[in-house]
């Protein structure tokens, strides 16, 4: 397992290294795989080039290196900002992509300017100045993209430059007007709760809060006792194996589901003993280098447990991935830190059932495994595959969820967790919800319509052994249904409540399993009020 800080530093250079064939002649950019994306080439070259800098940053800041690549990220950032240069970045319009990867250009300011900009000239630190200063000028989505800009200041300040102290307020005061109560916030004016508020806005928050201890004592607080609170549900998400659970956008991250627990590490809080978060991030890490996530070059890929495109969102470039190096910010701490002294613990003992109204979520544990039975959100701009996200009936750290290849026919409509109408040919589910409450029992209730004409009332009931799904149909009209359970290969999962039925996928649905079967119960739903009931057992 990970243990020392040299360890840590061998496992970034092994997801690093593979890299240095991959920039352009003048370092700014770098290409390393061949995918279209939203924003265009350009923008996923530089997204491409920065990413790594969430890794090396910290990496620098800590006192260490590996071979050639603080030359090849000065040479970019100096080529990059300069306007007479053949790869100069350019302008940074509204709500461009360009604005998410100045952050951690911000974040190499702030813990290792001897690397990017001590040895810059006078008319190369105001180049780079100036190309950073662009976001002080622009407008960000507002969510956690607003603390993009927050990073860049501070690395601005650092270095002793012009920086903009009211961008930092603007943007603390909506990080403030985003949050929930019990450390969960929204990710802007959304019902989106997901990994976004561990690997963005907390994470975001806790390197404010390290920074700005003496400057902003009050929100370097607030910040950290949010984060406190957030850790005792978030850690329900975390398997004994070292999996996380499968749910929400941009899952191509991977193991940027533990660099919450490394910015509270380097914040210098302890939700949880020292070697308890040692071990969630340590077997995070290992869970996912055991994976078959990197292409024959060692780069990593766009995709889950496997390279998936079909699971992508439209903002998934081939740089995308290495968002993930979030989780090597310890490497900004001394080797001698207690992180790095301490010995890997397993999880503590945690509830088999707790209740997160804050998540929308009812969280389970059988056999170390995380079980979320969910209500309730949805993403209204609609990314890719959203219902299959956001709004099936339970997800799971042992089985993932899948995503349709087509909605034609239910061997590759992804409807695993879902109860599934077919109707002309089509497969339909539950989307937005038309109602929702989480009882504090942890029953959940949903109002829904897969389409006009039907509308369902469904309670999940956490049991046991699993969970049992109560549904209650008026129809207007004849059709048949599909109560499906996990998609699963080893058949563990146990369903029952109607005519017994096996869907045989389409290959490339799942995120974990490259082949894999959905158990379901088959329903004739009649015109009128149909009743049914659903045992699922993990």
């Amino acid at each position: 397992m990970l243990n020392s800080k040299q360890d840590y530093i061998n496992c970034l250079t092994r997801i690093l290294e593979p890299l240095k064939g991959c920039y352009s002649k003048g370092k700014a950019y770098m290409k390393c795989g061949e995918t279209g994306v939203l924003y265009g080439q350009e923008a996923a070259l530089i997204e491409a080039f920065a990413r790594p800098l969430w890794g090396l940053a910290p990496l620098w800041g800590g006192g260490e290196e590996i071979s050639d690549f603080d030359r090849i990220y000065l040479e970019g950032i100096i080529n990059g900002t300069d306007p007479e240069s053949e790869e100069y970045w350019g302008k940074i319009g509204n709500i461009d992509q360009k604005q998410v990867e100045t952050a951690p250009m911000g974040l190499a300011l702030v813990l290792a300017p001897e690397k990017v900009w001590e040895p810059l000239t006078a008319e190369q630190k105001k180049n780079f100045k100036n190309w950073l200063w662009q976001m002080n000028e622009v407008r960000s989505s507002d969510n956690n993209w607003n603390f993009f800009s927050v990073l860049v200041n501070l690395g601005l300040k650092n270095v002793g430059e012009e920086y903009d102290a009211e961008k930092i307020r603007y943007a603390v005061s909506r990080f403030d007007s985003f949050y929930r109560g019990d450390g969960w916030y929204c990710d802007g004016n959304t019902e989106q709760i997901d990994y976004y508020i561990a690997f963005a806005i907390h994470f975001y928050a806790l390197i404010y809060a390290k920074v700005m201890e003496k400057d902003d004592p009050e929100h370097s607080r607030i910040f950290k006792e949010r984060a406190m609170l957030f850790a005792q549900d978030f850690i329900y998400w975390f398997a004994d194996d070292g999996s996380a659970l499968a749910f929400g956008r941009s899952l191509t991250y991977r193991f940027a589901q533990v660099c919450f627990w490394s910015a509270c590490i380097f914040a210098g809080i302890e939700p949880f003993p020292m070697g308890v978060m040692k071990g969630i991030i340590s077997r995070n890490l290992e869970y996912w280098l055991n994976k078959p996530i990197f292409d024959n070059g060692g780069v990593l890929t766009v995709g889950y447990e496997y390279p998936n495109l079909n699971m992508a969102e439209e903002y998934n470039a081939f740089g995308s991935p290495y968002w993930a190096l979030k989780t090597f910010l310890i490497l900004a701490l001394d080797e001698n830190h207690s992180f790095f002294k301490a010995e890997p613990l397993p999880l503590p003992e945690l509830a088999p059932l707790r209740v997160v109204k804050g998540a929308r979520m009812v969280l389970q544990r059988k056999d170390g495994h995380v079980f979320a039975l969910t209500s309730g959100q949805w993403l209204e701009w609609g990314t890719m595959h959203v219902a299959e996200k956001y709004s099936k009936f339970a997800y799971s750290s042992k089985y993932a969820f899948s995503i349709p290849r087509t909605y034609c026919k239910i061997e590759g409509a992804g409807t695993d967790s879902m109860l599934t109408f077919i109707k002309d040919g089509m497969c339909h589910i539950r989307r937005k919800c038309l109602e929702w409450r989480i009882e504090d029992d942890g029953t959940i209730y949903s109002r829904w319509s897969p389409f006009a004409g039907v509308e369902v009332e469904t309670c999940l009931i956490p049991t046991a052994e699993g969970h049992i799904r109560k549904h209650t149909i008026n129809s207007d009209a004849d059709y048949t249904a599909y109560d499906c359970a996990f998609a699963e290969k080893d058949g563990a999962v146990k369903i029952s409540g109607g005519e017994e039925y096996e869907i045989v996928c389409v290959p490339n649905t799942n995120l974990k399993l490259i082949e894999c079967n959905i158990k379901a119960v088959k329903y004739e739903i009649k015109k009128g009020i149909n009743r049914l009931e659903t045992i699922t057992e993990y």
